[in-house]
């Protein structure tokens, strides 16, 4: 069955919660939304993480991401960019590169932050420029979603994104909304490429 990948890291909850809404939307579109994850990078040479996480979704594998009939990549914001253990695993993807396997898929992006003004649309630009390299079609959420003019919060027309103050700010209505609204996006157009 085709699927739309839904791939994102996060550290506290917020960019998870996300996916999953992201993940709704997407099979409210008509496809099977896939969450995956990536392990966290260690300053240590000699940590690792286990294969299989003790809990949550499923680490990504070279396949889930070859196979996928579209993207959306989601990271909470590191200074203005995407966190490191996504760039990490988004770095190991050249040989997909080489071969050409994510050409013409579309590919959406969102993300999570503490404050309003924390990066938001860069994280979510430094998240499309590898997206860009691999020859997928980016979307993002246009002006005819009217939570984008509602919003006092998250939201973006790059993708998704969320504003989670000290971490304890739960997803808005209106972010919500978008979440849904971006994973149908996705879908419908992985619909329509894929013909």
């Amino acid at each position: 069955m085709p699927y739309v990948l839904v791939l994102y890291y996060s550290r506290y909850g917020n960019t998870h919660a996300m996916a999953e809404h992201i993940a709704s939307g997407v099979e409210q579109g008509g496809l099977e939304g896939r969450l995956r994850t990536v392990p966290t990078v260690s300053p240590s040479c000699e940590a690792s993480e286990p294969d299989i996480p003790s809990e949550g979704n499923m680490y990504c594998s070279a396949e889930d991401l070859k196979d996928c009939s579209g993207l959306i990549l989601g990271s909470p914001t590191r200074f203005g960019n995407m966190a490191a253990p996504l760039k990490y695993f988004l770095d190991m993807t050249g040989d997909l590169w080489l071969n050409g396997g994510l050409i013409g898929k579309p590919a959406a992006v969102f993300t999570s932050t503490g404050s309003l003004h924390g990066g938001q649309e860069t994280t979510l630009l430094s998240m499309m420029l590898p997206l860009m390299h691999h020859g997928m079609v980016l979307a993002g959420i246009p002006y005819s979603e009217q939570a984008l003019h509602t919003t006092t919060s998250g939201g973006t027309p790059y993708g998704a994104s969320h504003q989670a103050g000290d971490g304890t700010r739960g997803l808005s209505p209106e972010e919500i909304e978008l979440c849904v609204a971006l994973g149908k996006r996705v879908a419908g157009l992985a619909k329509k490429l894929s013909n």
